[in-house]
């Protein structure tokens, strides 16, 4: 079995999270309601209308800095975990 280099896994999950996170705040801005829509389906038809709120550019860039932080550690968390089981 390889062993995964950890802070490479939490690098690249994190520029991966990133990525969503930043496309996915794009998509709101650009079009809010076919966004809501479209992340309804994908939790199976849940109503995210009666959650929505306005996103501001302030809000997008500390959920993208969120999401970044807690792939850094869940990312660095999984290949240890990972790698303990030899």
């Amino acid at each position: 079995m390889t062993e995964l280099n950890p802070k490479r896994v939490s690098l690249s999950l994190a520029a991966v999270s990133g990525i969503l996170s930043a496309v996915c705040a794009l998509l709101i801005a650009v079009a809010p309601q076919f966004t809501v829509n479209l992340f309804g389906a994908v939790f199976h038809g849940v109503d995210l209308t009666k959650i929505q709120k306005t996103m501001t550019l302030s809000s997008a860039v500390l959920g993208t800095i969120e999401v970044i932080v807690l792939a850094l550690v869940v990312g660095w968390l999984f290949a240890k975990i990972y790698n303990s089981f030899k």
